[in-house]
């Protein structure tokens, strides 16, 4: 296995939900919880915050947090990810994880089935997908996905997809954005323009597909609730708290 590191980007403004990265969860800020979980996994080397504002960079060293100071112009997450990586000066072979700052349910198992892929030299990215709903589905808020026999992505969207004209037989699987690259698919990532699809779904992965880069949907049994909105955080606490009491 090559070495594998973590990389959490964080920024202050959103466009559904200002100030995300540090909003209270259970006398917390968000990225704490993030950084928390992450730095369980034993197959990382290393995690750290990537951001550009000294809001964040504050909090984050309050509790202790390492963190990597970035440009403020980038257009997504990865091209943060990328900055930073370069900033550590990781090897050249190693795998980075771009873990996103708004899953504080995030298991530290979910990050060692999302490495464990890469064994394999082939394998240049992987990312999440668990079974999921009719129901969930549905929601836009959750982006679906669909890969082939072997694993590869072949779509994502903020539909449900696949459409099922046989109703009885339906099977979704919603996707859990958190990426693994090695550090040359990163750069060739970050190097390409934005993809056609990718600007009209608003998600980037698309542009890994769009280039013929081959994304592997590891399957995981984990349940992971993203915070998109101030009222995801009441649902996120309340599973925190319980999940305490169910490990006293």
């Amino acid at each position: 296995m090559p070495q594998c590191f973590g990389i959490i980007p964080a920024r202050y403004e959103s466009t559904r939900f200002p100030g995300k990265a540090l909003a209270d969860i259970d006398g917390r800020p968000m990225i704490w919880h993030v950084f928390n979980q992450a730095r369980r996994c034993p197959e990382l080397s290393s995690v750290v915050l990537a951001t550009d504002d000294d809001r964040i960079r504050s909090v984050a060293e309050n509790h202790e947090i390492p963190v990597v100071m970035t440009r403020a112009d980038h257009p997504s997450g990865t091209d943060r990810v990328l900055e930073a990586a370069g900033k550590m000066k990781l090897p050249a072979g190693s795998v980075v994880l771009n873990i996103q700052g708004d899953e504080p349910l995030l298991a530290p198992g979910m990050l060692t089935e999302l490495v464990q892929p890469f064994s394999s030299p082939q394998v240049q990215a992987t990312t999440l997908a668990r079974r999921i709903t009719r129901r969930e589905a549905a929601s836009t808020d959750l982006v679906k996905v669909v890969f082939s026999h072997s694993g590869t992505a072949l779509y994502f969207s903020r539909l449900p997809i696949p459409y099922h004209r046989d109703t009885s037989k339906d099977h979704y699987y919603g996707h859990i954005g958190i990426y693994a690259l090695r550090m040359q698919t990163l750069e060739r990532f970050v190097a390409l323009d934005q993809s056609r699809l990718e600007v009209t779904e608003r998600l980037e992965q698309l542009r890994l597909l769009e280039n013929n880069i081959p994304l592997h949907v590891v399957l995981t049994e984990h349940r992971s609730i993203g915070v998109d909105r101030p009222e995801d955080l009441q649902v996120v606490e309340k599973i925190i708290l319980e999940k305490r009491k169910t490990d006293r």
